[in-house]
């Protein structure tokens, strides 16, 4: 498996995509680079695939990963990934995820774009 380094030192690294997982699982979607997104997409999909086995192995590895950070309904990352976003896909065997391109950034020029579940 390749990683996109995305300019960064191995923990800052990590920590981005962690803190995007985050936000994905709990707001649905969010609006970042383009390249962030490619690599963003293969860490949800793996915590999907996770949640869906809905045992307290599971849970605890994904709360090793996420967040702990709540949504305004006052639910975790993890509640809302175990309760919400694996029984939509229970019966998907991948592609939990779409990334769509968007426009260019105005400030670096960089191509930006959506992730989103599917």
């Amino acid at each position: 498996m390749h990683n996109r380094k995305l300019g960064r030192t191995a923990d800052h690294r990590k920590a981005l995509l962690r803190n995007l997982a985050t936000e994905v699982i709990l707001r649905g979607k969010i609006e970042t680079t383009e390249m962030k997104a490619k690599e963003l997409r293969s860490v949800v999909d793996g915590l999907i695939t996770i949640a869906k086995k809905n045992t307290l192995a599971a849970r605890r590895q994904a709360a090793a990963y996420l967040r702990p950070v709540t949504n305004k309904a006052g639910k975790t990352a993890v509640q809302v990934l175990f309760d919400e976003v694996a029984p939509k896909y229970a019966d998907r065997k991948g592609g939990y995820t779409r990334v769509t391109k968007t426009d260019i950034r105005r400030g670096d020029q960089a191509p930006m774009a959506i992730i989103e579940l599917v």
